[in-house]
């Protein structure tokens, strides 16, 4: 019922979720991951139908909970080297950001103040309590003062959010199957905001926007890794982290390497940084725009890492489609009212609005709109689906509306900074995802110029005799 994640576990995403078969991944190439366990995919169905956790589910969890004190020297709970806990989903197939991530578990009043002891810093201890109450607070309720509760109430809160409604939107939109259910990865906590020399990032192996075959990402110093998913934080590129820890940047990107080898794929990696330590905690296949799911999978089949059937298939119908997404013809002299990280590409013209909600019912009656929030979560993906763009005052390119974004195909225009909701809600405005830019009124736009790598794409459709791509293709470069 529990399974410790170990090199010989055999199983696979299916049983185990995405989250925790990437973790036995890159565990089995050597690289640093912190210990954990997994809650499989079938008792989460089981508890979806029961209604109730199976008989001695919370010894379970106690014993998997052992397994990570022999493997860390810490003790959950403890006022001695405690020992915390993150808790996450896992489906099998990713949804980034639709279910719910616990942080910190573990943090009681004794726990606290022997973490506040043992690092001599109560003010990076506080953070923490913050933080996880702030955390547990809004996914779960009031948070109990024993460890023990926290882990069992937060596990059935993961679980539940496979069918909040983001998650079977998100589901609905991408043709995920509703009854795959969620694993839930209970894994042992390491510190991005511990120290100067501490922090959390997200690489990818090849760039998501152009398809670039150079590491590309962003990392924020001293923070823990949903400051920079939220996009709260304005992330720094990777050439900083270069300056600041060389040692760690070539070791990250050295395993980036082994990571796109090995799963034969662009990665998009999750990273800390604890006190110069390096740990990674996640990779999966990178979400990408069109044209670098295209530029990608030919740079792919040339390097000899896919053949030409893998090739073809790497580029999916509604890519091919999205190809034709339009662009900013002419800005002219609009003026431009912000200006920002460019994101996701593509260009979209309507009315701003401020929230999800309103950007749903005004698609629904007819209206074109561009969603503008100072950052987005999860419950906006509704509003990201309905708009044809999306802004925020905050936020990098790897953040939660840059990557659910470029899995939309939306353009997107992070970081415009504080107060542009405001000045811009309620404008017609059009958003360039290429230049960074919003301007003043409804630009026109125009279709794309054709993606360089297409016409090898068609020749490698024509030798696979392949009528269907050969048909879609004919629209979209004709």
């Amino acid at each position: 019922m529990i399974l410790p994640l170990d090199a010989n576990l055999e199983a696979g995403p299916d049983r185990i979720g995405g989250k925790a078969a990437s973790l036995l991944a890159m565990a089995r190439l050597g690289l640093p991951v912190p210990p954990a366990f997994v809650v499989p995919t079938d008792v989460a169905r089981a508890w979806a139908a029961s209604g109730s956790l199976p008989t001695g589910f919370a010894e379970m969890l106690q014993a998997g909970v052992r397994g990570l004190e022999a493997a860390t020297g810490r003790q959950f709970g403890a006022a001695q080297r405690p020992l915390l806990l993150s808790v996450r989903s896992g489906a099998a197939v990713s949804m980034p950001g639709m279910m719910e991530t616990l942080l910190n578990l573990g943090l009681t009043e004794k726990s606290a103040a022997g973490l506040a002891a043992e690092t001599g810093n109560s003010a990076f201890v506080a953070d923490l309590r913050d933080s996880f109450a702030a955390q547990f607070n809004t996914c779960v309720g009031p948070v109990p003062d024993d460890a023990q509760a926290q882990l069992l109430a937060a596990v059935e809160a993961v679980m539940a959010s496979w069918n909040s409604r983001r998650a079977r939107r998100y589901r609905a939109h991408h043709g995920i199957p509703d009854d795959l259910g969620t694993a839930v990865t209970v894994q042992a906590m390491v510190f991005g905001n511990l120290c100067e020399r501490s922090g959390t990032g997200v690489l990818f192996s090849r760039n998501p926007i152009s398809g670039d075959d150079e590491a590309w990402g962003e990392w924020l110093p001293r923070a823990q890794g949903e400051a920079l998913v939220a996009g709260t934080h304005n992330a720094q590129p990777m050439e900083r982290l270069a300056q600041a820890m060389p040692e760690v940047h070539q070791q990250l990107l050295a395993g980036a390497r082994e990571l796109e080898r090995s799963g034969r794929d662009a990665q998009d990696i999750e990273f800390t940084i604890e006190s110069g330590r390096l740990f990674f905690l996640q990779s999966r296949p990178a979400k990408r725009t069109a044209r670098a799911a295209l530029t990608i999978a030919m740079a792919m089949h040339d390097e000899g890492l896919l053949d030409r059937d893998e090739a073809l298939a790497r580029v999916t119908p509604d890519q091919l489609a999205a190809l034709l997404a339009p662009v900013l013809a002419d800005a002219g002299d609009a003026p431009v009212l912000a200006t920002g990280t460019p994101a996701s590409p593509g260009a979209g013209a309507g009315v701003a609005v401020t929230s999800a909600h309103e950007a749903e019912a005004r698609t629904a009656a007819g209206e074109t709109v561009v969603l503008v929030r100072p950052t987005t979560s999860p419950d906006d993906v509704g509003g990201m689906l309905a708009a044809v763009a999306v802004v925020t005052e905050a936020g990098g390119a790897t953040s939660h509306a840059a990557v659910v974004g470029r899995a939309l195909g939306k353009p997107v225009v992070t970081g415009c900074g504080p107060g542009v909701q405001a000045l811009i809600g309620g404008r017609p405005v059009t958003v360039c995802g290429v230049s960074g830019r919003v301007f003043d009124g409804l630009l026109p736009l125009a279709s794309p110029p054709a993606a360089p790598a297409l016409a090898r794409y068609r020749a490698l459709a024509a030798a696979a005799g392949d009528r269907d791509r050969l048909a879609l293709l004919a629209e979209v470069m004709d």
